[in-house]
């Protein structure tokens, strides 16, 4: 009896201090004002509205209530922003209350437990990882010194085109092998690719590319497991099995790339860096970092460079191309303008791309109607902010949908439609000050590598019309050319796109 009532003197107050805290928690959620949405199922909440395309089936329910509203995966809330006016309010002016990210299993699992640029959380380490890009990794003058690299692998890939003339080739594997190859000698130095079976450590470029298709779907998926914790360990996708298979893959990959690049620099005092990884090492050397940058930062931070720089450029590429076979009368104007400006005695360089609008136009359209990323990469809110007069309360999922923004009718005159002379005069850039056209972001977290990014992009779409002549193969047109994408963190074709070339320029250009 005794011990009993001196259970309740002290149990009562405590139960009635945990209603009181239920109660205030749920006036406080009846007094929010949420952005609209469907009605969520429990448990799935609105997880059954998302089809293969999740920007799709955004896009068609912001139609429904509107270019700010929220949606619930599973149990967690997540706002979606589909207009310019969201965009510039989430990515600017609240950009700082919404620079975290979500934990999830892609970034757990694939990117060494969130210690990549794109997946860390917002604080020391990841403000010092920016930092290390804009300062060290892509600053104009690390560019700059690097730009031979980038002149020397077009070539050889417009060799190995020329080489093709006349038959029919798979444009995705080409342009991959390009942005590979620029981006791992600019990052490692070499291609760390194996060219013999003695080389058991190593992928080969088939496999390597497979690695890279297989991160940026993985990256890009809905998993149940980080929507209904609960389920998590069931994996009912299996996409967790492969997370952690194609982890491994490139994981043997980074540390024969680390090891390579440790043993070059031993004993030497005065090394002089020749790539990107050895920026890394000499930056994770540095004994007055805030956060110290051990052996899993470099590597995540190294993969996270091989990554973006090799799937963007090749995917924006290839849609690029495809866009324009559907319009032959585009290809008219852009080698016009190429003829004018450069000539047909040499290729484009870097430095010619502010003299050919067109040029530029015609990649812009094809980052407007085919973003690298449709879905921007979910922001976390760090604390509870307004937005168009609705509470975002801390802890929500925000996302931008690109994709919707850059087939808005009240912004863009026939939308669906490429149009490249829609830019011509305007001022729209891709940097994340326009935000009608949001290819790699904008604010705090917008894409660190897109400076090299861009330019890849720019001149290989530059080249490939100047030097030749593309059309479908066999008894192929326009209309049979599937223009259907995939989804995963970006969105490349459904089916790649075959084509047949030829030359335009003289011969000698094409050897090496």
């Amino acid at each position: 009896m005794e011990i009993t009532s001196t259970w309740v003197s002290y149990a009562a107050p405590l139960l009635a201090t945990i209603t009181l805290i239920l109660l205030g928690r749920l006036i406080r959620r009846r007094k929010l004002h949420l952005p609209p949405g469907p009605k969520p199922w429990p448990i799935i909440g609105n997880l059954d509205l998302m089809g293969e395309l999740p920007h799709r089936s955004l896009e068609a329910l912001s139609k429904k209530y509107g270019s700010l509203m929220q949606v619930k995966f599973g149990s967690h809330p997540v706002v979606v922003g589909s207009s310019v006016e969201m965009a510039r309010a989430i990515l600017k002016t609240h950009d700082l209350s919404l620079a975290g990210r979500p934990k999830t299993a892609s970034g757990k699992y694939t990117t060494y437990n969130y210690q990549n640029i794109t997946w860390a959380q917002y604080g020391p380490y990841w403000r010092q990882a920016r930092k290390l890009c804009l300062m060290e990794l892509f600053s104009p003058k690390r560019l700059d010194q690097f730009e031979y690299i980038r002149v020397e692998e077009n070539l050889k890939f417009l060799n190995t085109l020329f080489q093709k003339r006349g038959k029919p080739v798979s444009v995705r594997d080409h342009f991959s092998d390009l942005s590979f190859s620029v981006i791992s000698r600019l990052v490692l130095g070499r291609k760390y690719m194996a060219e013999s079976e003695d080389e058991k450590d190593m992928l080969s470029l088939k496999e390597f590319k497979e690695v890279l298709d297989e991160m940026f779907l993985l990256n890009g998926v809905l998993v149940i497991g980080d929507f209904i914790p609960w389920l998590a360990f069931l994996d009912l996708q299996g996409y967790i099995k492969r997370m952690k298979a194609v982890a491994k893959k490139m994981d043997m990959f980074m540390e024969h790339a680390l090891e390579e690049h440790h043993a070059r620099r031993k004993g030497l005092k005065d090394y002089e860096p020749r790539d990107m990884l050895d920026i890394l090492l000499q930056v994770a050397d540095d004994p007055n970092l805030e956060v110290k940058l051990d052996r899993i930062g470099v590597k995540a931070f190294t993969q996270d460079l091989i990554n973006g720089g090799t799937e963007s450029s090749a995917v924006t590429t290839e849609w690029a191309l495809a866009e324009i076979m559907k319009k032959p009368e585009i290809f008219d104007k852009a080698t016009e303008e190429l003829d004018r400006v450069i000539g047909r005695e040499r290729w484009v360089q870097e430095n010619d791309i502010d003299n050919l609008p067109f040029i530029n136009a015609i990649v812009k359209e094809t980052m407007r109607l085919h973003p690298v990323a449709p879905l921007l990469v979910p922001r976390l809110a760090r604390e509870d902010i307004q937005i168009a007069g609705y509470d975002i309360p801390k802890g929500t999922r925000v996302l931008v949908n690109a994709s919707a923004i850059g087939r808005d009718p009240s912004i863009w005159d026939k939308p669906k439609e490429f149009c490249p002379e829609r830019f011509i005069g305007k001022s729209v850039d891709v940097k994340g000050h326009d935000f009608e056209l949001l290819p790699f972001g904008a604010g705090r977290r917008i894409c660190p590598g897109y400076p090299l990014g861009l330019k890849v992009i720019q001149t290989s779409v530059a080249n490939l019309l100047h030097g030749f002549k593309w059309k479908l193969p066999d008894n192929m047109t326009a209309k049979d050319l599937n223009m259907e994408e995939i989804f995963g963190l970006s969105a490349p074709r459904k089916v790649p796109l075959v084509a047949v070339l030829e030359p335009r320029l003289p011969s000698e250009l094409y050897s090496l």
